[in-house]
């Protein structure tokens, strides 16, 4: 085989393994989902209408939010949800990137809720299946 041959076909290999190795170098990290800003709030129930535990949150992803699990718990429970166990419970209704959630609450179920401080503990699912947990992202008060 003759040297210009080889030369340039090596330069080639070369420049084109360089090409395929900056290419992986630069391509961006897969981004998690976040959930910023969680809120919640507890409404007693009246005599005429029913009370509520309310959460919102914003939760954004790259790939976009497939669902928001959402779980509140008192904290003298002790509970410590994990995500495992985010998975069976109910979730949040998202609208681009902000999730709500309301639990309707009467007046009798209102008297067994324990009085104090309660968490709001979160599941986010991305559409490209990455998910992040958020064991307290929210907090709020059931008083009487």
């Amino acid at each position: 085989m003759s040297k210009r041959i080889i030369v340039p076909s090596l330069i080639g290999a070369v420049a084109l393994g360089g090409i395929t190795i900056g290419g992986i170098a630069s391509a961006s990290p897969a981004v998690k989902p976040t959930v910023e800003n969680g809120a919640a709030r507890y409404v007693a129930p009246t005599a005429d209408a029913a009370g509520s535990v309310t959460f919102t949150a914003k939760v954004t992803d790259d790939s976009g939010i497939r669902s928001l699990k959402v779980l509140a718990w008192p904290k003298s429970s002790d509970l410590k949800p994990t995500a495992e166990e985010m998975t069976d419970v109910e979730s949040a209704t998202c609208k681009k990137d902000l999730c709500a959630y309301t639990l309707k609450v009467t007046r009798e179920e209102a008297a067994s809720l324990p009085e104090g401080v309660w968490h709001v503990s979160a599941l986010a699912t991305a559409n490209d299946g990455d998910t992040i947990f958020v064991p307290e992202a929210a907090t709020f008060n059931v008083t009487r």
